[in-house]
């Protein structure tokens, strides 16, 4: 076999050991948790905002970027709930780049996944102690999960893993809202299938284990929009998409119809400034129609300190090293107008 065994990792249950969580932030992320869900379920009227970049790439400039938001928060908190999204792990469509900071703590370095896992693991600790917000990140790798169990409040499933038989069982045994993305065609009813699966009882192998999992009522959905044939952007957070959405979870048997819009990726063509936009159309849908406003519970904006995006080594503090962002003093303004047109 052409593999390289490098480094035999911890386990998830050693690693843990090794960084614990401490009691006020279990306190405080259970609470956290349950106003979360609240929103999923429908008992919560608040809108969740899932704000952060593209790619955590610095942990100085990450607490830095949430720090901020906790001022925003409690201004906005009787209408707007912040979900930091702090994500560790980039998926690559080629399979080539800098793929997160569990793979390289230092981008300009050589993978490191034992240095990774460690590094992540403190981040989301520290954005926790520093900010009192529980973060969000997406599953990559579906094995990791565990690595991350006790200190997240939102995991999202991307457009590229949505149809993974792993991601989907996995879901199926998380505690906290689990967002399932449209694959990159745009298919309503791959999502969909996701969601079915994730809500339901699963027995499968993980991390060498024969598992059980009771299924989690939070998986819920993400429109990230899609991409054609031709390589073209098709967004899907129109009035009509969210209708359309709205239909085919009514001809489903599944708890807690909801889902998050995502305002970047295909739905701006990467065009980081059209997320304002997007999100202000989504909530004006939210207005026009009770079915819409029920279904969507919230939206997830890349934003960073600084706006746009930069080569790996150009140094810029706070500037994403992905995908381009929304600068701070736009995302400041956007979550004010958020809260005002919630």
């Amino acid at each position: 076999m052409s593999f390289e065994f490098v480094t035999k990792l911890p386990t998830p249950t050693e690693i843990k050991e090794q960084y614990p969580v401490p009691e006020e932030i279990k306190t405080l992320k259970a609470e956290r948790d349950a106003e979360i869900a609240d929103v999923i379920t429908g008992k919560s009227d608040k809108l969740l905002v899932i704000i952060g970049p593209c790619s955590a790439d610095n942990e100085t400039a990450v607490l830095d970027y949430t720090s901020r938001l906790v001022k925003v928060q409690e201004k906005i908190k009787d209408k707007v709930i912040i979900i930091p999204r702090v994500y560790t792990n980039k998926p690559r469509t080629t399979g080539v780049g800098y793929k997160g900071m569990l793979h390289q703590p230092d981008p300009e370095k050589k993978p490191d996944l034992l240095a990774g896992l460690v590094a992540i693991r403190k981040m989301h600790i520290d954005v926790m102690k520093e900010t009192h917000l529980s973060p969000a990140d997406e599953m990559l790798y579906p094995e990791n999960y565990w690595y991350l169990s006790d200190v997240l409040s939102y995991v999202a499933v991307g457009a590229r893993s949505v149809e993974n038989q792993q991601h989907r069982l996995v879901c199926s045994g998380i505690d906290v809202p689990a967002g399932m993305k449209n694959p990159t065609s745009g298919d309503f009813s791959v999502m969909l299938n996701s969601v079915v699966a994730a809500q339901s009882k699963q027995t499968f192998i993980y991390r060498n284990w024969e598992v059980n999992t009771p299924g989690n009522p939070l998986t819920h959905t993400i429109l990230r929009g899609a991409v054609n044939k031709h390589g073209q952007t098709i967004p899907n957070y129109h009035y009509e998409d969210l209708i359309r959405l709205y239909n085919m979870y009514a001809a489903r048997d599944l708890e807690n119809p909801a889902v998050i819009v995502d305002a970047n990726h295909s739905n701006s063509g990467k065009q980081y400034l059209e997320q304002i936009r997007i999100v202000k159309e989504v909530l004006h849908s939210c207005h026009h129609s009770a079915d819409v406003k029920k279904l969507v519970k919230g939206v997830m904006i890349e934003s960073y300190i600084e706006p746009g995006n930069q080569k790996v080594g150009d140094g810029v503090y706070g500037k994403s090293i992905t995908d381009a962002c929304l600068g701070w003093a736009e995302s400041e303004k956007l979550l004010y107008d958020i809260a005002d047109l919630a």
